[in-house]
């Protein structure tokens, strides 16, 4: 065979984009998994009034978000277009001086799109987003009693993502958690254009191929080094550090997590999302809980340390993590599958508030033009326990567990418990039931500093 996808340099592979082309950009977190080499040629190479489609735009000048930057975007299709608590990005103002149209789409729904767009599918239902403001004005209908919402394929004309590996026949095979969003880009773009490690002489083993030179155009050799990243802890948010309440310090988010931790059965599957949740897996050491993270990874365990990682093992904080026997790798549409087909059995999220009706919101703010949906309102719309843990009053010193929430929903009544610096709460009944009040603190105390009267349980007999 005399097929050769090989292309002499980055920027030979992106020359012929032209303005207005949509390009999808793979990559993971702030600086996970993103085709480097290929962003910097297609930001040299100069093209403008891009719709850029990607799960989050990164930091940095090696990422999607210096396209942002050097304006050559008018249109985002995205998981994230900024994240609460963070310096407003390039993005952002943009968003809101009406130089750039932003979707804001989930995580899972992002990838399924492109899949069904490669796939020749044309639409499909979903659970996912329902009750939310990402499902206003589409067509929802009920299946087997379940309110869906009709989301349509997504096609591009061109995807840029990365590898490990490939062949000249456009085979490419990935290392540890490096697949997550590739092959749902691949699929969904006319143009799938791969950076990788290495290309082989001769061609890879057909057992590895993680994704058939079938979806992929082009392939180049990487040309930009970026050392591996490690997540900075913003002031004041760190595992060790703790709230003060009625002059009394509450748990630590290190605590909040063992807590957490201690409320999940052995056998269970259980997705940790971003924030506290990610700290829980340093305290299911030697139980039978399988950890699960929707960038593709099932059987992982405690964070690694800058003196012992893989850059290629990384959960969905972007924390690099150690992999535990039985662990296995997988793409993100099956990832999603896993938690809304009901095999994931506890997700762990944090939040901005919960109301009384088990509401959950936790993607945007007033003050945020845009925002970062990920994959929380996939993760709450399968048949799972959903967690919440956060502080219980946020850094004003308003209550989080609200009687109604007042920012948009990530999901309804899908709130199972919740896990705060000061108490544990289980929806029982319809209704919140105090389970577990920190150390120092009474339940009336932690009533006073919620917003929505619960059942006081067994601390109701206790004199609270």
């Amino acid at each position: 065979m005399t097929i050769n996808k090989v292309y002499e340099s980055p920027l030979a592979a992106v020359a012929d984009v032209p303005d207005g082309a949509s390009v999808s950009i793979a990559g993971f977190g702030k600086t996970h998994s993103f085709p480097t080499s290929l962003t910097v040629a297609l930001r040299e190479h100069g093209a403008r009034q891009l719709c850029l489609v990607a799960n989050s735009l990164g930091e940095g000048p090696y990422r999607s978000i210096s396209l942002v930057e050097n304006r050559q975007v008018n249109r985002l299709i995205v998981s994230f277009s900024a994240r609460a608590g963070e310096a407003t990005s390039a993005a952002e103002k943009q968003i809101a001086a009406g130089e750039i149209e932003v979707e804001l789409v989930p995580q899972g729904t992002l990838v399924e799109r492109l899949r069904a767009g490669g796939a020749g599918i044309g639409a499909f239902y979903t659970r996912t987003a329902v009750g939310t403001a990402v499902a206003d004005g589409k067509e929802t209908r009920v299946i087997d009693g379940v309110e869906h919402v009709l989301e349509h394929a997504l096609k591009v004309d061109y995807a840029l993502i990365r590898a490990a590996r490939a062949d000249r026949f456009g085979n490419l095979e990935f290392d540890g958690v490096g697949r997550n969003f590739m092959p749902a880009f691949a699929k969904g773009a006319e143009i799938t254009i791969a950076e990788v490690d290495e290309i082989v002489d001769g061609e890879l083993d057909p057992e590895r191929i993680g994704l058939p030179g079938i979806f992929v155009s082009r392939v180049v050799t990487k040309t930009v080094e970026v050392e591996h990243d490690f997540p900075v802890v913003r002031e004041g948010r760190g595992a060790d550090s703790a709230r003060t309440y009625n002059g009394k310090q509450a748990l630590t988010r290190r605590q909040m997590a063992e807590v957490a931790a201690g409320l999940v059965p052995s056998g269970s599957y259980m997705n940790l999302g971003l924030g506290i949740p990610t700290l829980i897996s340093d305290y299911i050491s030697g139980r039978d809980i399988v950890l699960h993270s929707e960038n593709g990874v099932l059987g992982y365990g405690t964070i690694a340390s800058k003196d012992d990682y893989d850059p290629e093992i990384y959960n969905a904080g972007g924390q690099y993590v150690h992999l535990e026997k039985g662990g296995s790798f997988f793409e993100s549409v099956t990832s999603f599958e896993m938690v809304r087909g009901g095999k994931v059995d506890y997700v762990a999220l944090g939040a901005f508030e919960v109301d009384a009706a088990a509401n959950l919101a936790n993607w945007t703010t007033p003050k945020m033009v845009g925002g970062g949906i990920g994959g929380a309102m996939d993760l709450v719309a399968g048949d799972v326990n959903v967690m919440v843990l956060m502080t219980h009053l946020d850094s004003k010193g308003r209550p989080k567990l609200v009687k109604s929430c007042e920012y948009p929903l990530t999901g309804r009544n899908c709130v199972n418990i919740v896990v705060t610096d000061l108490c544990v709460l289980r929806r029982v009944d319809d209704v919140f039931r105090l389970e577990h009040v920190a150390p120092g603190f009474t339940a009336q105390e932690v009533a006073e500093l919620t917003d929505f009267e619960f059942d006081f349980g067994d601390f109701a007999t206790a004199g609270a």
